[in-house]
């Protein structure tokens, strides 16, 4: 097939080189078509294969590009991703260049790819990513709550006590929470949040990021309930939740104390330098770690 070239991206260039097949993760437009990077268009055309969440929506995105599909599209979805996994990787190893896109952002993120990399992987064959537009990232970051530390949930269970376990979770969780909502399930998932913790928790609703009707909405999750019920969503949604303040510190006795002292002593320490380091390391105050050192024999 004669694929085309994107302008200032040389052929063949995201594929570093590579003499034999590799499967690349391809990012690609969680809303706005203008997000599509040279690499992953390129990469588009140039594949022997490419890997679909759907192959319709697939299909559309390179009519867009004006990247033909020809007969390159095969599914991958969560149903049939443990048996096709194997096919695939064939593929590479035939000397195939194989791309796995989801419906948008990254493969991999609550969408199909994971266990075809790590049958790849497994194998030897050369695995790459083509990074792009994730409606993880974006959320986090336009949410403007603390980012250093956070964790991905994904989408919640439907219903039953799996689902309560994981809200009970995240009602403790300490580090801010990533979790993809369908509209019609949102109000119930923030009400559920505000009963099991802290009703004026803090939290965003990320909706239709990067598209024409994109919203962001901050508040307690008081507020958000009190606004989605009179104003019912619509689109894709992400949920960021600030993390528990209320996240129960464990306890530290003084024998735990103590014992950091005496280890310290051995290793040559000073009964300063012990107390100044179970401070640190047990997060007590150093008063409290000097006094059980000079109380110790020498």
């Amino acid at each position: 097939m004669d694929r085309p070239s994107v302008p200032g991206v040389e052929r063949g260039s995201w594929e570093y080189g590579a003499v034999s097949g590799i499967l690349a993760l391809v990012g690609t437009p969680i809303g706005n078509l203008g997000d599509i990077s040279p690499r992953a268009a390129q990469a588009l055309a140039d594949a022997d294969l490419i890997c679909c969440e759907d192959t319709r929506r697939t299909r559309t995105l390179l009519s867009a590009l004006n990247i033909p599909a020809g007969s390159r599209l095969i599914s991958l979805h969560e149903h049939n991703e443990q048996a096709k996994a194997q096919r695939i990787v064939d593929r590479v190893k035939a000397g195939d260049s194989v791309v796995v896109v989801s419906d948008a952002g990254m493969p991999g993120i609550s969408d199909p790819g994971s266990i075809l990399v790590a049958v790849a992987a497994e194998q030897g064959c050369g695995v790459t990513v083509i990074p792009g537009p994730s409606a993880v990232l974006g959320a986090l970051v336009i949410s403007g709550l603390p980012s250093e530390r956070f964790v991905m949930e994904g989408f919640l269970p439907r219903k039953g006590r799996e689902r309560r376990s994981v809200l009970e979770d995240l009602s403790r969780e300490g580090r801010t929470s990533v979790i993809f909502e369908s509209p019609h399930r949102l109000v119930d998932t923030l009400k559920d949040l505000a009963s099991l913790g802290n009703p004026e928790r803090l939290a965003v609703v990320v909706r239709e990021l990067t598209k024409i009707h994109e919203e962001v909405r901050r508040g307690s999750l008081t507020e958000l309930v009190a606004h989605f019920s009179e104003s019912p969503p619509r689109g894709e949604i992400v949920l960021i939740l600030r993390g528990s303040e209320s996240e129960p510190k464990r306890t530290i006795e003084d024998a735990e104390i103590i014992d950091h002292l005496n280890d310290s002593l051995a290793a040559g320490m000073s009964k300063r330098d012990a107390a100044s380091a179970a401070a640190a390391e047990l997060k007590v105050p150093r008063s409290r770690a000097y006094e059980l050192a000079s109380s110790l024999p020498r």
